[in-house]
């Protein structure tokens, strides 16, 4: 009989410990947001504050096309008040998680609600959506409306704060945005044609008027091929392109290719610098922010290009 209660008390208490770990909404401790990637993380940060816990997955130098959840990432998503993805594949190999959990809690694919007429598809592919929505402010201006829209609905009482947060935030992006312009006008038009690993920057280069060649497709699962390296070693030859560009997620050898391929062709081709696409710096860093890292990119385009 003892042990019987020993274990009953035992088993309440876990219970207890289970609740105080998710950080259960209108609970003393603060709700836990988990996202994937850390632009999403960043966003959540300039709405929410330190309202709330925010844990991100995905940090500096991870491809998200190719991420497998680990089991301590299964266990943080169990701990979670709520969970935001960016959605339309990004995340493809975690689709079936999330989906589920939805069943059990708060999960938002905040860029499945960006409408669709807003959405890039595939040239190739046309019914594959480019998930690479943070690379067009406007377009991840809506994403955050619907961050804003979750956090207010979970915490109410904060939904004041979290509109004056969303108003100050949206103001920073649409600076940078000018800013962006600006710099991007720097670089001569025949100039302004960004080739990168993967076709991360469809959303950029048609927000701010540049021509965008990846040498994989939308996602770094796809594989690319000696045809690919070719065709792009003749454009950049053609149109008399001096750099290229790496991804900090994504591995430099097919650009390697791609320059070697040029200089068999008598035309020479550098590696313009890196630029952060799924993934952003360092956490404490100014490009770990969205801000930070949108303005490495665009700094270091220019600067090589013009």
């Amino acid at each position: 009989m003892k042990k019987i209660l020993f274990l009953f008390i035992t088993a309440i208490l876990l219970a207890g410990c289970s609740n105080n770990a998710r950080g259960d909404i209108g609970k003393d401790t603060k709700p836990l947001v988990v996202t994937t990637t850390g632009q999403i993380a960043d966003a959540v940060k300039e709405i929410a504050g330190d309202q709330v816990e925010i844990k991100s997955l995905m940090g500096p130098g991870v491809d998200p096309h190719l991420y497998k959840a680990t089991q301590g990432d299964l266990q943080t998503l169990e701990k979670a008040d709520i969970i935001f993805y960016n959605g339309l594949e990004l995340e493809g190999k975690m689709s079936d998680i999330f989906e589920k959990m939805k069943k059990e809690k708060t999960v938002v694919g905040i860029g499945d609600i960006v409408p669709q007429d807003q959405i890039l598809k595939d040239e190739a592919h046309p019914e594959l959506s480019d998930p690479h929505i943070w690379f067009d402010i406007n377009v991840w201006e809506i994403a955050t409306k619907e961050l804003t829209k979750t956090l207010s609905e979970e915490l109410p009482n904060s939904k004041e704060e979290f509109a004056k947060n969303e108003e100050a935030f949206f103001k920073k992006l649409s600076d940078l945005s000018d800013w962006t312009d600006q710099r991007i006008s720097e670089i001569p038009e025949k100039q302004r044609v960004l080739v990168t690993a993967h076709d991360a920057f469809n959303y950029f280069g048609k927000s701010h008027g540049m021509e965008v060649r990846g040498l994989q497709g939308l996602s770094t699962d796809s594989e690319y091929g000696l045809k690919d390296v070719q065709n792009i070693v003749d454009f950049l030859v053609k149109n008399n392109i001096k750099a290229v560009f790496i991804e900090s997620s994504v591995s430099d050898k097919a650009m390697k290719a791609v320059i070697e391929g040029a200089k068999e062709k008598g035309h020479t081709i550098q590696i313009g610098g890196e630029l952060y696409s799924d993934a952003m710096g360092a956490e404490g860093t100014e490009e770990g922010t969205y801000i930070g890292m949108y303005k490495h990119n665009v700094n270091t385009i220019v600067d090589s290009l013009k």
